[in-house]
């Protein structure tokens, strides 16, 4: 039995009349949802008011003094510290601290942060939208309807819509929200640490390589004294056992300066390791630029400390994930009132028996579900106990922070203050020691001095110039104690991993 084919204007006609009832019963759906969401406000609006919902509390102050107790130094003259690095002149560790952040697995976790807490803010916003899936299925069997076999096909979309009454769903995404900016600010952050220790381990090597020169000519003056006490001692002027002294001397010299060109190779491959870079280019570069300390930038932060607070980023982190714990509050909260769900579907069912097709287009609206809580143990109000914890954990963790950082930077003040002041004296301890040593070099040379006392004016000497390189890196570690206490130039006002950084901008994230 042969079924005839309907013609290609049949089949025309067919599709363009499925396509007409598609479009009405789409717009009924549409319609009737709208409806439905109308008739639902109502008691949205009046669930809010005449529930009484937890109010969250509001994030504590920061204790914070009025002033700054340390002096500042430069008599409180401002600059600006986004330029910090630039200010030393030293273009060297500028390249050093833009390759370290470029590859440090610090800043690397904290990007992949913001990217995770991006992907959650997105998550917690979509759950105040409706969910729209499209469905589609096929089958064939015995149909009871038209008793007989028969061939069906579904195509529908399928929507839901948890109607946020009491805002639960809204205080999910401000928390998400929050962290996202605190995972932004996590991630300068991470610059300013790297840049802290690149510059620490930078000013430490060039600390050393001073000290290695240091060395290398007390090396080279105790091996002149070796050399002129073995020639008196052949003429028969000096006896055998100041030779051995003057020996002695020349070889502790000798095992200094060995001593300190390991402790700066050590330096130096802690920068290759902190900024992947080639140790021989490295090696080359740092002997072009001269092995000087440099001098701190004038800059000096403002009196009050509120400003210093809106300069850290983990002051602002700490403070959003403050406003995230107190924002779930709310959400934990809202899981003790009812729940209304919408749901609605519009789709075409095909069937074909015998050859014979036929489409119907259908939608509806429902079910509208509301769900009330009655019993669950305390399941719910345990949550909101948990909630309000984890906000008082927050919350003791903000002002600790608030106070370590008022802490760092007084103990970065005093310390520049003391190395200030203790320059000075250095100096002319470093310059009268080295005069005593030349004069008692000269009468030892002209026979009127003995080993033993030129010993004693060299000692001294070379202990004083220590002294003073090692004030030197001190005062610059202090520098670097400061930049990082006052947050590397960091601002409140700065969004997302896109800030005008310390250094060179290196390559920027894209969240």
């Amino acid at each position: 039995m042969s079924v005839a084919q309907p013609s290609k204007k049949t089949r025309a006609a067919a599709c363009e009349s499925e396509g007409t009832r598609m479009t009405a019963a789409a717009n009924s759906f549409h319609r009737a949802l709208r409806t439905c969401a109308v008739a639902f406000l109502p008691l949205s609006m009046a669930a809010c008011g005449w529930l009484p919902l937890k109010a969250p509390p509001l994030p504590p102050s920061a204790p914070t003094p009025e002033r700054w107790q340390a002096p500042l130094p430069h008599n409180g003259t401002l600059t600006d510290l986004t330029q910090w690095w630039q200010q030393l002149g030293d273009p060297l560790l500028v390249e050093l601290i833009t390759a370290a952040q470029e590859v440090s697995p610090t800043t690397a976790s904290a990007r992949a942060r913001i990217a995770q807490a991006r992907a959650t803010r997105v998550q917690a916003g979509a759950a105040l939208l409706p969910g729209l899936d499209a469905v589609a299925s096929a089958s064939r069997g015995f149909n009871q309807q038209v008793g007989r076999l028969a061939t069906m096909g579904q195509v529908a979309v399928q929507a839901s819509w948890e109607i946020d009454l009491f805002g639960g769903n809204a205080a999910t995404r401000d928390a998400a929200q929050a962290r996202y900016e605190g995972a932004q600010a996590d991630w300068h952050d991470a610059r300013v640490s790297v840049a802290a220790e690149v510059a620490n381990l930078y000013f430490s090597l060039r600390n050393c390589e001073r000290l290695l020169a240091v060395s290398r000519f007390d090396a080279r003056s105790r091996a002149e004294s070796m050399r002129l006490t073995d020639l008196m001692t052949r003429a028969g002027f000096q006896a055998p056992g100041t030779l051995a002294l003057a020996r002695a001397s020349s070889a502790e010299g000798a095992v200094r300066v060995t001593q300190q060109r390991a402790l700066c190779d050590i330096d130096i491959k802690g920068l290759v390791a902190l900024a992947s870079l080639d140790e021989a280019r490295l090696r080359e570069k740092l002997a072009e630029v001269p092995a000087s300390m440099g001098r701190p930038p004038n800059y000096s932060i403002n009196s009050l400390p509120a400003s210093l607070l809106e300069q850290r980023p983990d002051i602002f982190s700490a403070e959003r994930e403050l406003l995230a714990a107190r924002a779930e509050i709310g959400a934990a909260d809202a899981q003790r009132y009812p729940r209304l769900s919408l749901n609605g579907t519009v789709g075409s069912t095909y069937i074909r028996v015998n050859g014979v097709g036929d489409n119907i287009s259908n939608w509806s609206i429902g079910p509208v579900s509301l769900s009330l809580p009655l019993f669950d143990g305390g399941t719910r109000s345990a949550q909101v106990d948990a909630a309000e914890a984890r906000y008082d954990a927050a919350a003791v963790a903000y002002r600790a922070k608030a106070r370590q950082a008022v802490r760092e930077v007084e103990e970065a003040l005093v310390q520049l203050q003391s190395t200030s002041d203790r320059n000075e004296d250095a100096l002319i301890a470093t310059q009268g020691y080295r005069e005593s040593y030349n004069a008692f070099e000269a009468r030892y040379k002209n026979g009127l001095a003995n080993l033993i006392e030129l010993e004693d004016a060299r000692r001294l000497a070379l202990n004083s110039e220590i002294a003073l390189v090692t004030l030197q890196r001190e005062r610059m570690a202090a520098w670097v104690a400061l930049y990082r206490a006052a947050g590397g130039g960091w601002t409140q006002s700065s969004t997302g991993p896109r800030f005008e950084t310390s250094s060179t901008p290196a390559a920027v994230p894209k969240p």
